[in-house]
């Protein structure tokens, strides 16, 4: 629950003067219009915002407070404040420490080696388009024996380098499990290594489309992201998200992209068409991304509705 006198103050700092009315409902001067009266409302407790004169208007304090610019030390006090994501670091210099590592059996790819699963991996990674420079950049291994057996190896590394997570496929199509996760938090941004904050961010499922892709991507090894990549985006103020989850995640998609909406950030929500972006490849699937328009509420509900 929010501490109401806190975040007024917050709010406050940026916005300036307010009038408190009935409810959770306080009134600003609109920093849009600059009406001489408190005519931007804004309830504290659902955190929409509306002013009643230029009609700019949104479904989050966060929305506003990207839109006028407000610092970051102001947003993140504010996010902590509503409890839009937990366990937020106190000190933003804060050395992150992952409580994972490669396995003890983990061989680079990138160096020749004589044993069949070797042979094997290569064959499996060729299949899915990936070749040496992909090996190389991703650091990708495998393993021959040990706990992740029959097994290519790909790591994932923060912005500093550091390994903060990998997933391991089996090579074998008779496996009962293709893929064995590490014991170790998923709350992390794959591939966070090779992600430029300051241009569009493309999500997608796995980190095999991630690989097709190639360019700002994130993996979301699922249909959601993480708490830590929520954080992240909001932190650095993205303002493009391109959606690119499997045809079979339809609804997903539509709830990802207003999710993302609901904080002022343009969203395109990529059409598919019903195959994923590991089997499109690099060229088809930048070609569906160029032809694809911002996907706004209006379209949102049209989806769910099935129009």
């Amino acid at each position: 629950m929010y501490q109401k006198g806190l975040l007024l103050n917050l709010l406050y700092t940026v916005l300036g003067r307010y009038e408190e009315k009935k409810r959770h409902n306080v009134s600003f001067r609109c920093p849009f219009c600059y009406h001489h009266k408190n005519k931007l409302n804004i309830n504290l407790e659902n955190q929409k915002w509306h002013c009643w004169v230029c009609n700019a208007k949104g479904r989050k304090i966060i929305y506003l407070l990207l839109k006028i610019n407000a610092s970051q030390d102001i947003i993140d006090e504010i996010l902590k404040n509503i409890g839009e994501y937990r366990n937020y670091s106190k000190d933003k210099n804060e050395k992150t420490h992952y409580n994972v590592s490669l396995p003890k059996c983990f061989k680079p790819l990138w160096k020749k080696q004589d044993d069949i699963i070797y042979k094997h991996a290569i064959k499996y990674l060729h299949k899915r388009n990936i070749g040496k420079r992909d090996i190389l950049r991703y650091n990708i291994g495998y393993c021959s024996d040990g706990a992740f057996v029959n097994r290519i190896i790909i790591p994932s590394y923060d912005v500093n380098s550091k390994l903060n997570y990998f997933i391991a496929r089996d090579i074998f199509p008779n496996s009962k499990f293709k893929y064995k996760n590490p014991n170790a938090s998923k709350n992390t941004v794959i591939f966070e290594l090779f992600v430029s904050w300051n241009k569009p961010i493309i999500l997608c499922e796995g980190v095999f489309d991630a690989i097709a892709i190639k360019r700002n991507v994130i993996p979301l090894l699922g249909k959601f992201p993480s708490k830590t990549l929520i954080k992240k985006i909001i932190q650095n103020k993205v303002n493009e998200i391109y959606i690119a989850l499997d045809d079979d995640a339809k609804l997903d998609s539509i709830k990802l992209s207003k999710f993302f909406m609901n904080y002022g950030i343009q969203v395109y929500k990529i059409n598919m068409k019903e195959k994923d972006p590991s089997e499109l490849g690099f060229k088809d699937f930048w070609k569906l991304l160029d032809d694809t328009k911002e996907y706004t509420f209006s379209r949102s509900i049209k989806d769910r509705l099935g129009d």
